[in-house]
């Protein structure tokens, strides 16, 4: 295999000097950094994060707060947010993301309740016209109905 031949730098084309030190064509280096993931919290971390920073705050030391979000690698708004949180909520869970249902379980089976009672008033509906038209026909062929539990 042959070796590659080794070109000298004044025989370089300015394209081929960038692509040499790894820039791209505007001179910007091509290196990428891939992005950080976003940290995410479950309650009892956050119960957690929240009992610390309060015995951090109740210590009386100065700057034992700041040192605890230095050291947990958070920010004070996380604190706040987290405790307007609880207030509000009484818990830490996390909302799902996405659109909010429009119907609570509860509503959803009224609904599904209402529909089926639509649907068997449409049935009872249908069997008495059906019931009626056998009478209609008894009585125009002279043919006698048998005796109900309902006329007794």
């Amino acid at each position: 295999m042959p070796k590659p031949q080794h070109v000298p730098d004044h025989q370089r084309s300015p394209k081929q000097e960038r692509k040499q030190r790894g820039l791209s064509a505007s001179g910007a280096s091509v290196e990428t950094v891939v992005p950080r993931k976003r940290r995410t919290y479950t309650a009892s971390e956050k119960q957690r994060l929240l009992k610390d920073a309060a015995a951090a705050v109740a210590s009386g030391e100065p700057g034992a707060l700041e040192a605890f979000l230095r050291r947990e690698g958070i920010y004070s708004s996380h604190l706040s947010a987290w405790r307007q949180q609880l207030a509000a909520s009484g818990s830490l869970v996390a909302a799902k993301p996405g659109r909010k249902a429009k119907l609570d379980a509860k509503d959803r089976q009224l609904v599904a309740l209402a529909k089926r009672n639509a649907q068997l008033e449409k049935k009872l509906q249908i069997a008495n016209a059906l019931i009626d038209l056998q009478k209609k026909a008894h009585a125009i062929l002279g043919i006698a109905l048998p005796d109900s539990d309902e006329e007794k």
